[in-house]
């Protein structure tokens, strides 16, 4: 019984204790993991700032490019109407003549007016027309058209009848809305002008020379 209880304290006497160096060691490690969370947290948080900054920044940046994209569509599309650009595309070809001519009437009630021109240039505008072309001349905002007997002058130019009209544009829209009852069509006919319609499937028109 004394020589287990000299072998048990013995045992306990021997059992290793931990130094004051070690324990400092062991402190400093700690507090250097702890020490290192913390920047990792940091570090994360600033990371996550970071990304939230650059995503911001790649709405705006791909908002100003959209809102570039549209200024540059307008732009191209005042300058197409302006007859600044070529256009190339379907549209529809309109033809006006003058009417039969019955002796005992006014021959200039057969005859195709500037107003005539005038309503189906509007009416195709009106409805999507890109670009519109009288006997081939295109047409830009600052064109006139003047009747002077049995001629018209576009911009200086004169043509005689027939006069085709080409624009470009969606034909099915332009042509519902020359048909429509009692537009343009109905009306030009009752004034005894002879009107056609008809698809084209590519017309193209040169930028005009000189247009502002």
């Amino acid at each position: 019984m004394i020589a287990f209880s000299y072998n048990l304290t013995k045992e306990k006497a021997e059992k290793p204790k931990m130094s004051d160096k070690s324990w400092d060691r062991d402190f400093q490690l700690r507090e250097k993991l702890v020490e290192q969370e913390e920047k990792t947290r940091k570090l994360q948080k600033e990371l996550f700032s970071k990304q939230a900054e650059v995503t911001s920044m790649e709405k705006q940046i791909s908002k100003e490019t959209e809102n570039y994209s549209n200024i540059t569509k307008e732009m191209d599309k005042y300058r197409m109407y302006l007859g600044k650009v070529k256009v190339k595309g379907k549209g529809l070809e309109v033809t006006l003549d003058d009417g039969d001519y019955q002796s005992s009437g006014d021959v200039n009630n057969y005859l195709v007016h500037e107003q005539h021109i005038f309503k189906v240039v509007n009416e195709l505008f009106i409805s999507g027309a890109q670009a519109v072309a009288i006997n081939g001349q295109r047409l830009t905002r600052e064109s006139y058209i003047v009747c002077n007997g049995p001629v018209i002058t576009v911009d200086g130019t004169q043509y005689p009848a027939p006069f085709v009209i080409t624009a470009i544009g969606d034909p099915d829209v332009m042509e519902a809305a020359i048909d429509i009852s009692g537009g343009v069509k109905e009306q030009l006919v009752n004034e005894n002008i002879t009107f056609s319609v008809e698809e084209i499937e590519e017309i193209e028109m040169e930028p005009v020379l000189g247009s502002k």
